[in-house]
């Protein structure tokens, strides 16, 4: 009996849970029903439940056939989720806490060592007359201008370190900067060097040469200016001159773009790469893809295979069979993938005209709407998101069946048609400038952030990614929906000569002669 209890309460917890998951954003399989192959594939995920919820699991008021009949709010997914990228996702919201406190523990160090650096030039002058101030010698005119010296020199290194190392972080990276890092130990060392120095020197036999201890803070801060230029070369300079090229390769579609860098580490290229595939490459599309892979399925469901011998369980026999059928039929595949092509470039022509025309004859109502409303009165005139909301309808519809033939009816909602309308009236914008959006695919930064199905990307290297590029290596970029693929190629070295023409070789003399009858 007390097994059968723990089952039934078993069972009505996980239809419970599954149903407060659909509140985490999270899509689970009907009860008891199987898992189809092309929907999201179920995922074991504890969700908080509140406490006035917890409750009613042990209400006695409950259905005896709750346990058949209890399903479990379910939705439809264009993307399968498979079991290794939940664990990488559950993963990285483990280390979401740590990643933030890494952030933030690198740059309290970066700030106290700042701090310490600045503080300690003003610390040397300022101890000895604190500490024996009757025993130091008389400085004078010489201290002063050093004074003013290790003044301004203070306010030039402070603004050179702030617009060097205080930048807005602009990603996670998951190693640290080398060069940054040897920078900063450098500079510790540094430091205390110069402290243990002061103090078995200075502080512990209470010199009395005030100008030398002076002498002592300024040449600190003259290194510290050498070092904050060493800085600049390695961090800046370094990687200005190209010395690779670099082929990133997107995977689904194969579109591909070419870049140009100098040395940098394996992770900062992967970075480089990332800000340029927001602005180079068209967004991802995998509505683009599906019509292919349909059509792959769709050939292979019109084979089937019969056993004249009989049943057996020979699958590998069936499965050769099935692809000797079908490489049997490659010969007339093509002129299907013709003729569906042909006629989705027909469909596509005709709406983008109908588009076109309704486009134009909006913008037209738009001038003569302007016309009228220079005789209203000031108070009555109409705003432009007002006016891309009167003239919207009568291109609603051709603007619609366009973007759904195309397949970019997941890009564009009606509140960014919208706003993008207002801002072409607002800037009297032409027909064709408001249609350049739609009629082809933009680059991704063009698009709403959520519609992007790519923020976050984990870096697959087989070298060490605090490693600099070299010629061959190979490293790939995934997010959730695909993954770009990076061959790092050296710049080669070029022999360029130089050929001198000598002006003369040039030039001709025309010679007549004056026998000829010319």
């Amino acid at each position: 009996m007390l097994p059968q209890v723990l089952l039934g309460f078993y069972l009505y917890f996980s239809s419970f849970v599954s149903q407060e998951a659909h509140t985490c954003g999270l899509w689970l399989r009907k009860v008891g029903s199987p898992v189809p192959r092309a929907s999201v594939g179920f995922v074991a995920l504890t969700c908080s439940v509140p406490c006035g919820r917890l409750s009613s699991l042990f209400s006695p008021h409950q259905d005896d056939n709750w346990g058949e009949t209890t399903t479990a709010i379910t939705g439809t997914s264009e993307h399968s989720i498979s079991q290794e990228d939940i664990a990488r996702i559950s993963k990285d919201m483990e280390d979401s806490v740590g990643l933030d406190c890494r952030r933030y523990l690198g740059l309290t160090v970066a700030a106290a060592l700042g701090l310490l650096v600045f503080l300690t030039p003003i610390a040397f002058i300022l101890l000895p007359p604190i500490l024996w101030r009757d025993e130091l010698e008389p400085c004078g005119t010489i201290c002063e201008g050093l004074f003013i010296s290790v003044a301004f020199k203070l306010l030039i290194l402070l603004i050179g370190t702030w617009a060097l190392f205080f930048r807005k972080q602009r990603a996670d990276m998951p190693r640290i900067f080398v060069f940054r890092a040897l920078l900063l130990v450098l500079i510790f060392l540094f430091v205390v060097s110069y402290w243990l120095f002061y103090g078995v020197r200075i502080l512990d036999s209470r010199d009395r040469n005030y100008q030398g201890i002076v002498q002592y803070a300024v040449s600190l801060v003259d290194a510290l200016l050498f070092i904050h230029y060493l800085a600049v070369v390695l961090l800046e300079l370094r990687q200005l001159q190209p010395m690779f090229t670099l082929q990133v390769v997107r995977s689904t579609d194969g579109e591909s773009r070419f870049y140009s860098l100098g040395h940098l580490s394996i992770q900062r290229a992967a970075l480089v790469v990332l800000e340029n595939y927001y602005k180079d490459f068209t967004i991802y599309n995998p509505n683009l893809l599906t019509a292919s892979k349909f059509r792959a399925a769709k050939h292979m469901a019109g084979l089937k295979v019969y056993n004249v011998d009989g049943p057996s369980n020979n699958a590998t026999g069936q499965s050769r069979a099935m692809i000797a059928a079908a490489a049997r039929r490659r010969d007339s595949s093509h002129n299907e993938l013709y003729y569906e092509e042909a006629e989705h470039e027909r469909r596509v022509k005709k709406r983008r005209a109908r588009l076109v025309v309704a486009v134009e004859e909006a913008f037209i109502h738009i001038q003569r709407l302007q016309a009228e409303e220079q005789q209203k009165a000031p108070g009555e005139v109409m705003d432009p998101r007002e006016a891309a909301q009167a003239i919207f309808p009568s291109m609603a519809r051709a603007l619609q069946k366009y973007l759904r033939t195309t397949r970019q009816q997941n890009y564009h909602s009606m509140e960014s048609i919208l706003q993008h309308l207002a801002f072409c009236i607002t800037h009297s914008m032409t027909p064709k400038a408001f249609l350049e959006r739609y009629l082809s695919a933009g680059p991704t930064l063009q698009y709403d952030r959520e519609r992007w199905l790519s923020t976050q990307w984990r870096l697959v290297s087989d070298e060490a990614v605090t490693n600099g590029l070299r010629d061959g290596l190979v490293f790939v970029l995934k997010c959730l929906d695909f993954s770009l693929v990076v061959n790092v190629k050296k710049i080669p070295f070029i022999m360029l000569s130089e050929e001198f023409i000598d002006p003369k070789s040039h030039k001709f003399v025309l010679r007549l002669q004056s026998e000829t009858s010319v």
